[in-house]
C-alpha cells in the first residue's frame, strides 16, 4: 500500500545565502552558498533545502516552499533605520534589500519563518526597530564574538508562553558570533529571550502572524541540539497541510 503524502513529504524550506567571492577546485569566483551547518541542520530536522540567492528577488517563490530561514551574515546597513555607520559596521546592501522583502514576504503570507543572526536583525529593522551598532560600546564584557571565526556561547533565559520556551524550555545556552544587537523592538514584535545583561536573544510576533522567531545566536552551529530547527520543520510541515486543505474545500 502506498504511504500517506504526510509519512513521506519533507517540508521545502528555503534559506536566503551569501552571494560573494568563494573558491571550489580549481575555481574561484562570485557565487551564492551558505554555510553547510544550515542545510545539514535543515536535513536533520526533517527538511528539504532550498537556497534563495541574493540576485532576481521574487518573493513569489515562496507560493513553492513551506517555510523560510532568513541566515546569518553580515551587518545590516544602518541607513534602513536611520542611523549613520559605525565605523565597526560593514553592511551589504544586495543581502539587505532581499532577505527584507522575503522577510515581509513571509509574515505576510503567514509562512513560518525562522531568522538566525543576521536574520533576527533584518526582522527586527523590518518591522521598524532599529539596532546597536556595536556591543562592546555599551558593554564592554560582552563576549558575543570573542576573535575573528571563533564562536562565543550566549546563555539566556525564555519567556513563559513563547515559541523558544515551548522548544528549550526556561533556560538554554548556543553557540553566537555578533557584535551587533537589537535596540529599539517595534510593537510587532516581543523579545522572548534574554541574556543575564539585557542582550536580546529572541524575538517572536505579536500579531498572531504565525510561527515568527529570530534568534540572535546561531543554533546551526550545534548539531547535537536541533530543537528550534526540528520545531520549525514541523510548523512548517504543519503550513502546508493547512495550505493543502484550504486548496481542497
Amino acid at each position: 500500500m502506498a504511504s500517506n503524502d504526510s509519512d513521506t513529504y519533507r517540508p521545502r524550506i528555503a534559506l536566503t545565502s551569501y552571494y560573494q567571492d568563494a573558491a571550489w577546485g580549481v575555481w574561484k569566483a562570485k557565487a551564492a552558498i551558505v554555510p553547510g551547518t544550515y542545510v545539514e541542520a535543515v536535513v536533520a530536522a526533517g527538511g528539504t533545502p532550498i537556497l534563495l540567492p541574493p540576485l532576481g528577488t521574487d518573493e513569489s517563490v515562496l507560493d513553492l516552499v513551506d517555510g523560510l530561514i532568513v541566515v546569518g551574515g553580515p551587518d545590516v546597513d544602518p541607513a534602513r533605520y536611520g542611523a549613520a555607520a559605525h565605523p565597526k559596521t560593514a553592511p551589504q546592501p544586495l543581502r539587505d534589500e532581499h532577505d527584507t522583502i522575503l522577510t515581509r514576504a513571509a509574515m505576510a503570507r503567514g509562512l513560518p519563518l525562522f531568522a538566525i543572526c543576521r536574520g533576527a536583525q533584518i526582522l527586527n529593522v523590518a518591522l521598524n526597530g532599529s539596532l546597536n551598532q556595536h556591543i562592546p560600546d555599551t558593554n564592554p564584557t560582552a563576549n558575543f564574538q570573542p576573535a575573528p571565526g571563533v564562536y562565543g556561547e550566549a546563555a539566556f533565559t525564555t519567556e513563559s508562553g513563547s515559541l523558544i520556551h515551548g522548544l528549550l524550555g526556561d533556560a538554554a545556552k548556543a553557540p553566537c558570533y555578533h557584535h551587533q544587537g537589537m535596540d529599539a523592538v517595534p510593537p510587532s514584535l516581543r523579545v522572548t529571550a534574554s541574556s543575564a545583561d539585557g542582550t536580546v536573544q529572541a524575538l517572536e510576533a505579536t500579531d498572531g502572524a504565525g510561527w515568527v522567531l529570530g534568534v540572535q545566536f546561531h543554533p546551526e552551529q550545534n548539531p547535537e541540539d536541533l530543537r528550534l530547527f526540528r520545531g520549525f520543520v514541523q510548523a512548517a510541515g504543519s503550513y502546508r497541510a493547512n495550505m493543502k486543505e484550504m486548496s481542497t474545500t
